[in-house]
């Protein structure tokens, strides 16, 4: 089984320059997770008459939302965080990082395991927004996720908007403290490895020099001059059934590449 997640900085933009179905046909996923879709179903017009579609836009158009479009039939499908969580951690209503007004999250569950898509909001570059990412929005989205656990185990991805370690990104000394890489960012990944998640990429692929994400000035892809900040994590009890982890860096058409894991099938 392959689950891929990409952040496409607008669905509609992505297919209309032809690279979103040559993407299906080339990783062949059988889970697709979405960010910052920035339409609502049916705008974007895709024929794949093989995958389910669930989406969750937000409610001020062209503006971030998420997707999932699948093979394999979900148990049940969930959009955004549960009510009681975002009001624990004041997340609804605030005009800002409220999961359930802008689209951030949809949860599909299977039979061995759940499937999370997340686009994760930015501390802004006058990291305004820091403290509300660090103290409400990142321990509520790892409630969520400990909360399914409960139930079975959980595969999360999608665009995190931060690099975790200094491999994560190309000038991190430059970047230290800046949005992205800030010490209360990068403890929000800390947080979910020491919950027992699992970043499947890092399984495999130790080095840096790895991105997912380019600015899109000074031919910073063309250099590799990028950041690592879309992941797959799985429940450590799931991390023995994954199998490869890639960053397909030479798909286009979104400042983002995807990223996919293939996770065995037998449990």
């Amino acid at each position: 089984m392959r689950i891929a997640s990409w952040n496409v900085n607008g669905i509609r933009s992505v297919h209309k320059k032809g690279m979103f179905l040559p993407f299906i046909e080339r990783v062949k996923p059988d889970i697709v997770c979405l960010q910052e879709t920035k339409a609502a179903q049916g705008q974007a017009e895709i024929d794949l008459p093989a995958y389910e579609e669930y989406w969750n836009s937000a409610e001020k158009k062209g503006y971030s939302g998420t997707a999932i479009f699948t093979k394999i039939k979900p148990l049940s499908v969930a959009f955004g965080l549960p009510e009681d969580i975002a009001a624990e951690y004041k997340l609804s209503g605030d005009g800002y990082g409220d999961p359930n007004a802008e689209g951030r999250v949809i949860s599909a569950e299977y039979d061995g395991f759940f499937v999370v898509t997340v686009y994760t909001p930015n501390a802004k570059d006058d990291l305004s927004r820091l403290e509300l990412r660090h103290k409400r929005w990142d321990p509520a989205f790892l409630a969520f996720c400990k909360r399914l656990e409960q139930e079975k185990p959980v595969v999360f991805c999608g665009d995190l908007n931060v690099a975790h370690r200094p491999e994560d990104l190309a000038h991190p000394k430059e970047n230290e403290g800046r949005k992205g890489f800030t010490r209360e960012e990068r403890e929000g990944i800390d947080m979910f490895i020491e919950a027992g998640f699992v970043d499947t990429f890092r399984m495999f692929t130790k080095e840096g020099g790895h991105y997912t994400w380019w600015s899109p000035f000074s031919r910073a892809r063309e250099r590799n001059v990028g950041w690592r900040i879309d992941y797959i994590f799985v429940s450590g009890e799931l991390a023995p059934k994954v199998l490869s982890a890639d960053i397909h860096s030479d798909i286009y058409g979104s400042d983002h590449c995807p990223v996919s894991i293939r996770l065995d099938e037998s449990f």
